[in-house]
C-alpha cells in the first residue's frame, strides 16, 4: 500500500511540473508563424497564391475568426481553399470550350469533397436579414425636413 501511495504522489508530482509551452518562431516553420503560405516552395505572390489567401481568410472568417480555429480547423480550410482553387481553373477551363469526361469527372471529385470539407467545419450557407424600409416613415421624414426647410 505504501508503495502505490508513493507511486501516486511521484505521478502527481510530475504531472505538476510539467509544462507546455510553444517553441521559439526560430524553431517553428513559416506556415505556423504565419509568414509564408507554404512550407517550401512556392510562389507567394502569383494569382493561384493569391486567390487561396483570400479564400483563407473568407473561410476563417465564416468559421469565427482564425483567433478561435483550431489547427485541425485551419489545416481543413487550407485543404478546402486549394480545391476552391483548383475547381475555379477547372471552370475557366471549361468556359474556354467544351470539358471532356476526364476533366469533369475531376471537377465533380473535387466538388464533392469539398462540400464534405466544409461540412466538416460546419460551414453553411445562412440567410442574410434582408433590411426593411418602411417608405411611410421615409416620405414622413421628407415631409417633415421639407416643411422645415419652407
Amino acid at each position: 500500500m505504501r508503495r502505490i501511495r508513493r507511486f501516486e504522489s511521484d505521478l502527481n508530482m510530475r504531472a505538476e511540473s510539467i509544462t507546455i509551452t510553444k517553441p521559439s518562431p526560430t524553431v517553428r516553420s513559416r506556415v505556423t508563424n504565419g509568414s509564408g503560405l507554404f512550407a517550401e516552395g512556392g510562389d507567394e505572390r502569383g494569382p493561384w497564391a493569391r486567390r487561396f489567401r483570400d479564400l483563407v481568410a473568407e473561410h476563417a472568417a465564416d468559421a469565427g475568426g482564425s483567433l478561435f480555429l483550431s489547427e485541425a480547423q485551419r489545416s481543413i480550410i487550407r485543404r478546402a481553399a486549394t480545391l476552391e482553387v483548383q475547381l475555379e481553373q477547372l471552370e475557366a477551363r471549361f468556359s474556354e470550350g467544351p470539358a471532356d469526361a476526364a476533366d469533369l469527372n475531376l471537377y465533380s471529385t473535387l466538388s464533392n469533397t469539398l462540400r464534405r470539407l466544409l461540412s466538416d467545419l460546419g460551414i453553411e450557407r445562412k440567410q442574410k436579414e434582408a433590411d426593411t424600409i418602411d417608405l411611410m416613415a421615409v416620405a414622413r421624414q421628407k415631409r417633415s425636413e421639407a416643411d422645415a426647410a419652407a
